[in-house]
This record gives structure tokens, C-alpha cells and sequence, in this order.
């Protein structure tokens, strides 16, 4: 399974931040925010990832970045010149997923539970159709609404509905078959003239291959693209730290967990960065 990372939005609801430095680089307490969704992909066993960057960003991303050896996964690089949509990642990536499945995910979503390795595992061996995940709020209605059977089957969407049918959204999360390049492939533009992510998950769900996980009160999911939820991304990243004394986000200890690259390896990172917490952490793992 190949990994997708959107990256290339403006971040325009964050300016004036955002003016000189791309959204996803922008500090998330520790760590620039691009970690958190790769570090889902990681979780999710997913080594090889295209992360998709605003024009002329390609190098600010890899200096960052590199091309992903030093956490043990495979980084590679693609530009989205114009704003079309989040199924528009799918068209830029069409010959980097090639005949593979491929799992997509937003650059400003943040996810976090004891057990997501173990959830994100179990979406990925789903190898028939697509799966995607139903978050519970309290006011569904400014999202994309799910409602699926007992069976995680999905019976419907609909986005902002003055009257959910459930309190179950759709994060920016989503793990599709080689089918979903077809289905990228003959969508229309949207009246506000782009491809939409629900457009790919109704066909789906007319065809009868859409899954729904539904992640259970211990998840947390942080969408990090206003001023608001940003700090509250960063005060929640650091509450959950220092409560388990374990980073979220550390693209060199989850490489290691998967086996990917060695212990030596992260020391000798955490060696480089020892003047910081960070580099700390890596040497004690």
C-alpha cells in the first residue's frame, strides 16, 4: 500500500502566519505539523509516501524531510500547481500509486489513541474497497456525516446536513483499493469548481464497498487549521506527552517500532539533536 499526504493547501484562515511558511510546516507543540500524518501512515505500516506541496516548495519540504531514510520509509515528492480539491491527490499521485492501494491522508489532521496502530492495521488489510472512519461530535452538522449499519457498513453521506441522520463524521483519513483511481479519474468539478473527496466516497458507497470504522471515545482527532485549533492542537500534543511520557508524532521511534531502521540509528539522530528535549527522548529509546 502506498501512503498519500496533501500537503499543499495555503493555510489562508491562518494568515498572517502562513504568509512566509507553508501550514504544515508550522510548529504543533514540538514538531512541525507535516509529522502527525506521516506518522499515520507510518502507524498504519505504509513506508513508501508521496507528500504533495504547494508550488515551489518542493525543496523547503525536503530539507525537512529528505527522501525519508533517516526514519526508515521511502519520502518522494509531487507539487499541486492549483488548488482543485482533495481528490485532486489522487490524479497527482496517479503514477506513484501505480496498481497498488493507496491510503490518503491530510496534512493538518492529527490522530492519536493507545491502540491506533492496531486501528490504522486493520483499515489498511481491508483490501476490497474503501474504508474510512467515523468520528462522534456532539454537532455533526458543519462536516461530512457518515451513517453506516451495525456491521460498519456505510448506508449514507451527506455533507452539512441541516439534520444528521448520525453524530459520526469523516476525518481527512481514508484507505481506498486501485479502484479509487477509476473513480478519481471521471469525477466532475464540484460547483465551487473541485474534486471532492465525497464525491470518491459515494461512489463507493453506491457500488457497495464502503466500510466505516468508528473510532471510540479514547481517540483523539485534532484538525489543525485555524488559529484556534492549532493552539489547541499544540497544548493537547503536550498534555498527552507529558501524561504517558511517550511523543506522538516521533518519525524515528515509530521507524524503529516497525523495524525499519535500528536502535543504533535513533541514537545516533538523538546524539545530533542532544541539545533538545526531542534528541533526548530518541537516545533513551
Amino acid at each position: 500500500m502506498k501512503g498519500i499526504v496533501l500537503a499543499a493547501g495555503k493555510g489562508t484562515r491562518l494568515y498572517p502566519m502562513t504568509k512566509p511558511v507553508c501550514k504544515p510546516l508550522l510548529p504543533v507543540y514540538d514538531k512541525p505539523l507535516i509529522y502527525y500524518p506521516i506518522a499515520i501512515l507510518m502507524q498504519a505500516g505504509i513506508s513508501d509516501i508521496l507528500v504533495i506541496v504547494p508550488p515551489g516548495e518542493t525543496e523547503t519540504f525536503a530539507a525537512l524531510l529528505g527522501n525519508g531514510d533517516h526514519y526508515g520509509i521511502r519520502v518522494s515528492y509531487a507539487e499541486q500547481k492549483v488548488a482543485r480539491g482533495i481528490a485532486d491527490a489522487l490524479l497527482i499521485g496517479r503514477e506513484f500509486v501505480g496498481g497498488d492501494q493507496v491510503c490518503l491522508v491530510l496534512g493538518d489532521n492529527i490522530f492519536y489513541a493507545p491502540t491506533l496502530a492496531a486501528t490504522l492495521k486493520r483499515a489498511a488489510a481491508n483490501g476490497i474497497g474503501a474504508t474510512v472512519f467515523g468520528y462522534w461530535v456532539e454537532d455533526p452538522r458543519p462536516f461530512g456525516v457518515v451513517e453506516f449499519d451495525r456491521d460498519g457498513r456505510a448506508i449514507s453521506i451527506e455533507e452539512k446536513p441541516r439534520y444528521p441522520k448520525s453524530n459520526y463524521i469523516i476525518p481527512g483519513l481514508y484507505f481506498y483499493d486501485n479502484q479509487v483511481m477509476e473513480i478519481a479519474q471521471n469525477l466532475k468539478p464540484s460547483a465551487r469548481g473541485e474534486l471532492e473527496i465525497t464525491d470518491v466516497n459515494l461512489e463507493y458507497l453506491r457500488r457497495g464497498m464502503l466500510q466505516v470504522i468508528p473510532l471510540e471515545k479514547n481517540f483523539t482527532w485534532l484538525d489543525a487549521g485555524t488559529a484556534d485549533s492549532l493552539l489547541e492542537a499544540g497544548q493537547t500534543i503536550r498534555q498527552i506527552q507529558d501524561s504517558t511520557g511517550r511523543y506522538v508524532g516521533c518519525l524515528e521511534e515509530l521507524g524503529l517500532y516497525e523495524g525499519w531502521i535500528s536502535e543504533e540509528t535513533v541514537h545516533q539522530i538523538g546524539t545530533e539533536l542532544g541539545m533538545t528535549l526531542y534528541g533526548k527522548y530518541l537516545q533513551c529509546l
